[in-house]
């Protein structure tokens, strides 16, 4: 067992150095003595690297349709309970349009892998979009080199996708028929051709360790991603994991602030499940590390079919409650709606 004071001294050493070995993340992840401490080092990193300012991200969730099949996601291709939609190229570029009205520099293009949207509908719709004068972060799925250089190309400007778990193993368990190496090599290929590269975990799927979150965490460092979303596993009924027990809000804050006091300088989303495990979870994400918020820009219906998980939160309110919500919650911690793209600005 780590002796108290070591974990005070980790604490510091993180928050001074932003280097820790796999052992010494372990042993932070673990405590619970010194939490409130280690939450405070990670927020005052965050203040001193990207500052009071939260940047906004509206989020298009434009299809739910995937050929994937993952045992965690509700919007795997076996689920025959979930009503499948497919947004036209119109009401797309409507939304972004509404997004850009409601203040919003950027907007995240998310959808099961939907094959219906092949390159060149992508392309077009990317460019079109690119028009609003907005960032463009798209977060599609698994493609090959070309296709990401397409989007590039076009306009976009940020790719999220998500390794889930640097456990090979568990990783092709959980995504059967998909091969951790490509889910990789597509990371390097987005890094590469000069996106914005997002990645992120999940937090509590079935066999995970907490050695196996330190595993990701170094590998987020090793990768240099520019944005990290860490969310807790929450069990879809409607998929294979409906039993098990999911992540707590807990731990995916300590993986979140580990993430922050490692890699100081980049973006991290107070991810909206988060808060549908506790009613501040988005409030609390932002004081223990992160810096971005992604509400949905998603109009009627569909906000209530795009249901990776039970318990979704916003899935009735409008854009522009959402809007005014997220900006009351950031203000109300005395924090400030970015009015910039959010770019991360790298440190030396």
């Amino acid at each position: 067992m780590t002796d108290v004071c070591d974990i005070q001294t980790l604490i510091k050493k993180a928050e001074i150095t932003h280097e820790l070995t796999k052992c010494e993340i372990v042993a932070l992840l673990t405590d619970n003595q010194y939490a409130a401490e280690f939450f405070a080092a990670a927020d005052r990193v965050r203040r001193e690297y990207v500052g009071d300012e939260v940047h906004l991200r509206g989020l298009i969730e434009f299809s739910n349709i995937c050929k994937q099949n993952c045992l965690y996601c509700g919007l795997r291709r076996d689920n025959k309970k979930v009503d499948r939609y497919r947004l036209d190229i119109d009401t797309i570029i409507d939304f972004a349009g509404k997004a850009t009205s409601y203040g919003y520099r950027t907007v995240v293009l998310q959808s099961g892998e939907d094959e219906w949207f092949d390159v060149d509908t992508m392309v077009t719709i990317i460019k079109k979009i690119k028009q609003l004068g907005l960032a463009i972060t798209v977060s599609v799925g698994e493609k090959p080199r070309e296709v990401y250089q397409a989007y590039r190309e076009a306009g976009a400007d940020r790719y999220l996708l998500r390794i889930e778990t640097t456990d090979k193993e568990l990783y092709e368990k959980l995504d059967p028929g998909m091969s951790w190496d490509n889910r990789v090599r597509c990371l390097q290929d987005i890094k590469e051709l000069g996106f914005e590269l997002g990645t992120g975990c999940l937090v509590g799927i079935p066999g995970q360790t907490i050695e196996s979150l330190a595993d990701d965490i170094l590998f987020f460092k090793k990768m240099d991603a520019d944005m990290i979303g860490v969310g807790p596993f929450i069990p879809n009924p409607d998929t294979p994991l409906a039993a098990e027990a999911g992540g707590t809000f807990d731990l995916s804050t300590k993986v979140m602030a580990m993430t922050r006091l490692l890699l100081p300088d980049i973006n991290i989303p107070a991810t909206t499940a988060m808060e549908s495990l506790h009613p501040q979870g988005r409030v609390l994400a932002l004081q223990r590390g992160a810096n971005v918020v992604m509400p949905n820009v998603t109009e009627g219906e569909y906000r209530q079919m795009y249901l990776l998980y039970p318990g979704k939160i916003c899935i009735n309110d409008t854009p522009a409650h959402c809007r005014g919500c997220i900006t009351g919650k950031i203000q109300g911690i005395g924090r400030q709606v970015s009015g910039t793209y959010g770019f991360r600005q790298k440190h030396a």
